[in-house]
């Protein structure tokens, strides 16, 4: 039996759709066992398609050897984190971004635009996903860096106004179109600030909106608080950028 190409660490829906799409190709770990593969030869990327909150957990278990081998997928600000555990320019490690949904565990991956990876394993990654008919690029820093942030905005802008306003992400551009612009333009700044990346408004709005009403019926929420708004507010705190609309919506629904 040949090696797997590529070791994915969670059985969610996202591990468990890629595992099973890949055949022998992708390697399935999941809490109970399997954890012996992350011990063959570096070089084989390894896939964390688990909760942000379970990373330092999962990180304990890869050994030393294979932590460049590490490809982190999650949503959310990472950046913070990855410095705390070590991960730096001496210590790099590939992030990727999935643009792709998983309605259920045990369903089938629906592809959507790119999923753009950066890092030393980048290619190995999109080499692989593009043997399973899964859209992927490798990008460079500041490519990456932009689509992290509009992603970032993307979650954290419409799982607020979803809450505030108690509807769908449809109903939010629909309905509530200058607040959100007022919104989206606070957290690009703070994003710009933080990461010195740039973009522009109006096309960014056209880019989240147009995503939006593609899953209209979508009702998002604030989520991961630390990683995602929790992030802005303490990015504007340290850099003293006013962020009215943020944080007024965030008393009005009681973060």
């Amino acid at each position: 039996m040949s090696a797997p190409r590529m070791i994915v660490v969670g059985a969610g829906r996202v591990g468990t759709a890629l595992a099973a799409r890949g055949g022998g190709a992708i390697a399935l770990i999941d809490r109970q066992g399997d954890w012996q593969l992350l011990k063959g030869a570096p070089g084989t990327p390894i896939l964390l398609a688990v909760r942000n909150d379970d990373l330092p957990v999962v990180l304990e278990r890869v050994p030393a050897d294979r932590r460049a081998d590490l490809v982190f997928v999650q949503n959310g600000m990472l950046r913070p984190w990855l410095a705390r555990a070590g991960f730096d320019e001496a210590h790099p490690i590939t992030r990727g971004l999935l643009f792709f949904a998983v309605p259920r565990r045990g369903a089938d991956l629906e592809p959507g635009g790119d999923s753009p990876f950066h890092g030393p394993r980048a290619a190995a990654v999109v080499e692989v996903l593009a043997a399973i008919d899964v859209p992927a690029s490798e990008v460079d820093a500041a490519q990456f860096a932009a689509v992290e942030l509009e992603k970032l905005i993307w979650n954290s802008a419409f799982g607020l106004c979803c809450e505030a306003f108690s509807c769908d992400v449809g109903t939010v551009v629909r309905e509530h179109a200058d607040t959100l612009r007022e919104l989206v333009a606070e957290l690009s700044a703070v994003g710009a600030s933080a990461l010195a990346v740039t973009l522009a408004l109006e096309p960014l709005m056209q880019r989240l909106c147009a995503y939006s009403l593609s899953i209209a019926d979508y009702r998002g929420a604030v989520k991961e608080w630390p990683w995602r708004n929790g992030w802005f507010v303490t990015e504007a705190r340290a850099r003293s950028l006013a962020t009215p609309i943020h944080d007024a919506l965030l008393a009005r629904t009681g973060h």
